[in-house]
């Protein structure tokens, strides 16, 4: 299996384009809290390596147009190599949809134990300790604010995620783990969710704000 994870690896480091939020450190990460995932959920492991690096492969810009299709197109480019790997047809299938099913943008619902445990393991690296870091990443490549100098948690507007930073987080991020697909992501994703709240109450301390407490995952 190492030898598998070092050639899935390479590939991706040759053809993946790379930015702070999605490189071989987020992939490394995916396949790791994959394992664990499947220690207790089950899950072809071969699958669920071959799509944890090549899922990926085709990693457009948050701000693209075509943002919706980089699951698909991820997963036509990741054929080849599992062919080329010796993946047996239905493996390459079950990969494939794992790819394309992984995506929050794509809306495809996974059919698979696979692809539901990777969802899981793509969501959890969003949410957590490590998510706030790639959150603010992403945000200061796209030149977006922290937040809103007046409203910074939206209290009184509605949150705009393409104009400030922490408008992402009741958009999208705190309602990740309502959307895991295992019981064991469910319980991963509830611990990282409540460090996201302890950074929330901590950053409404320094800027002199209460915390946002209608952005809990139950009503935001």
């Amino acid at each position: 299996m190492e030898t598998l994870r070092q050639t899935l690896r390479n590939i991706a480091k040759r053809d993946m384009a790379q930015d702070s939020a999605h490189d071989l450190a987020h992939l490394d990460r995916v396949w790791t809290t994959s394992q664990r995932i499947a220690e207790t959920e089950g899950g072809d492991l071969r699958v669920l390596i071959g799509a944890a690096y090549l899922h990926d492969l085709v990693n457009l810009p948050k701000d693209a147009p075509n943002r919706a299709q980089a699951s698909r197109l991820a997963a036509e480019a990741a054929a080849p190599h599992l062919i080329a790997l010796g993946f047996a047809d239905a493996e390459i299938e079950n990969t494939r949809h794992a790819i394309e099913a992984h995506s929050f943008s794509a809306g495809i619902e996974p059919e698979t134990l696979e692809a539901r445990i990777l969802r899981d393991a793509d969501r959890m690296d969003a949410i957590g300790a490590i998510g706030i870091a790639r959150a603010f990443s992403v945000s200061g490549q796209l030149n977006r604010p922290i937040y809103h100098p007046d409203d910074p948690f939206a209290a009184g507007r509605t949150p705009d995620d393409r104009a400030y930073s922490l408008d992402h987080w009741p958009v999208k991020l705190l309602r990740l783990a309502e959307g895991m697909q295992t019981a064991t992501g469910r319980a991963m994703a509830q611990g990282r969710v409540a460090a996201m709240h302890r950074f929330l109450t901590d950053i409404a301390g320094e800027i002199g704000s209460e915390p946002p407490q209608h952005w809990n995952t139950a009503s935001c």
